[in-house]
């Protein structure tokens, strides 16, 4: 025999245990990758849908703030806003 082990090119027994290891590793790297993704576009998708509607608030909240505008106006358009 030109290798002197038939058993994975030198690998041996052991060869066998880290296969199965790296694959694991590979596997469990899949499926915390998917679901990282999936939580991201559900996060992403919540924050846009809602993003808008505090933002308006934020600003009408600073106009108040500064004055630009009086309480009356401030809460008309906040009961239009939510």
């Amino acid at each position: 025999m030109m290798w002197g082990n038939t058993m994975g090119w030198g690998w041996g027994w052991g060869g066998g245990g880290l296969f199965v290891l790296i694959h694991m590793l590979w596997w469990a790297l899949v499926i915390v990758g998917i679901v990282v993704l999936v939580r991201w576009v559900s996060f992403a998708g919540g924050r846009s849908r809602h993003f808008g509607e505090d933002r308006a608030l934020s600003i009408l909240r600073e106009r108040y703030a500064r004055g630009e505008i009086d309480k009356a106006e401030f809460d008309a358009r906040k009961k239009d806003l939510g």
